[in-house]
């Protein structure tokens, strides 16, 4: 019998849960624990991917929640918090041949598997402790380590105009992967300055399963993106299933930000702090006419892009553009807990909660916002050089 779960597979550790730092960006309360809770009962998550526990750090932290019995290790990989299952996984950025870098993702079924995987790492990092630190190794080697350690590899946030894979390095895998190498690579992620529309103007991408993430450097941004997926069991093996595509297990639908919220989706002028929001792809400032200018995500692709219109294979799900619960004008703390106590978590709401219901709870105003929210109905402005778009009614 399949079950529908949602699943966010890209949160970073701000700090262990004595201090020390990780993600030197994120919150120091996004610590191994506090996500946990935030996820299960707050945000009403399935499954997440943990994408710093190569850290010694987190080790450390998840081997006393486990030592505690507050969590368990599942037989076909991920660990078991009441009815919630992490993937943990790693986030390793690469030194690319031509001075490029990139981010990759990797997911491991075991912690046996995630320790060895670690000892490696210092091999090649010079602070092992923290997040996302400069490998020196190219996409294909951390690929080729992550293989022979039982790992899922997927390159991250493709598309953003800083350490990624198509919007700092390359116009094709074949710049980087072999054929063969390629066809062993599930999936891709899309990154918040883009979505399944914006990425099917990419042919080379066609046999990707896409996913959505949150990137979350905060517990509040946990799960602004996700994907509801078709599996049979919550663990590793299922969600590799679903990567793939295989035996009846898929991603049905990826949730996420209209591309144009993305701090990166439109280029940038820095020396005239001017975004660009036109439908041609804009490579130079037409201000200054400096060149060396910050490429969008939707520049970018238009770019690299051979295709004239985005053309989706059969397998390609919905992409659903949605405003997480947080991010609605008018709703602050307050309304959100309210809407928790009455509904339960934030996937509730968004998924179950009727209109009628909204509209006897909250005032018709936020009620409608919410509504809209659901289907990307809601009015923004543009994002781009770093800047995030906005939700204006």
């Amino acid at each position: 019998m399949f079950k529908e779960v949602f699943a966010d597979l890209h949160i970073h550790i701000g700090a262990g849960s004595k201090g020390d730092p990780v993600k030197i960006t994120a919150s120091r309360k996004l610590n191994f624990e506090n996500i946990l809770k935030e996820s299960l009962y707050n945000k009403g998550l399935d499954m997440i991917g943990i994408i710093d526990c190569a850290s010694p750090v987190v080790l450390e932290d998840m081997e006393a929640l486990l030592e505690k019995g507050e969590m368990a290790e599942v037989p076909d990989g991920g660990i078991a918090y009441g009815e919630l299952v992490i993937i943990p996984g790693v986030e390793l950025e690469s030194r690319e041949e031509n001075g490029g870098q990139a981010h990759y993702l990797a997911y491991f079924p075991y912690l046996r598997n995630l320790r060895e995987f670690s000892q490696v790492l210092k091999d090649y990092i010079t602070n092992i402790n923290l997040s996302s630190q400069s490998t020196g190794l190219t996409g294909r080697e951390i690929f080729q380590l992550v293989e022979a350690h039982g790992g899922i590899f997927v390159p991250a946030h493709v598309f953003t105009p800083f350490k990624s894979f198509y919007g700092r390095c390359f116009e094709s895998y074949r710049e980087l992967f072999t054929d063969e190498e390629w066809t062993r690579i599930p999936a891709i992620e899309l990154g918040l300055s883009a979505d399944s529309y914006m990425a099917d103007f990419i042919p080379e991408l066609a046999e990707k399963t896409f996913i959505s993430n949150s990137d979350a450097h905060s517990l509040e941004k946990i799960a602004r993106e996700y994907n509801l997926l078709r599996l049979k069991e919550l663990n590793f093996k299922e969600l590799e299933l679903a990567l793939w595509r295989k035996e009846g297990r898929r991603v049905l639908k990826n949730y996420g930000l209209d591309p144009a919220l993305g701090k990166y989706h439109r280029s940038y002028c820095e020396n005239c702090n001017k975004t660009f929001p036109l439908e041609y792809s804009v490579l130079k400032c037409s201000v200054c006419g400096k060149e060396d200018i910050v490429i969008g995500v939707k520049d970018r692709i238009m770019q690299i892009s051979s295709l004239s219109e985005s053309i989706s294979p059969a397998h390609r799900p919905e992409y659903i553009h949605q405003i997480p619960l947080r991010d609605i004008p008018g709703i602050g703390k307050k309304t959100f807990q309210v809407l928790l106590e009455n509904f339960g978590t934030e996937m509730d709401v968004l998924h179950q909660a009727s209109e009628g219901e909204l509209r006897e709870l909250l005032n018709d105003k936020i009620a409608e916002r919410i509504i809209k929210a659901r289907t990307g109905n809601l009015k923004i402005e543009d994002g781009g050089g770093g800047h995030y778009g906005k939700v204006v009614g």
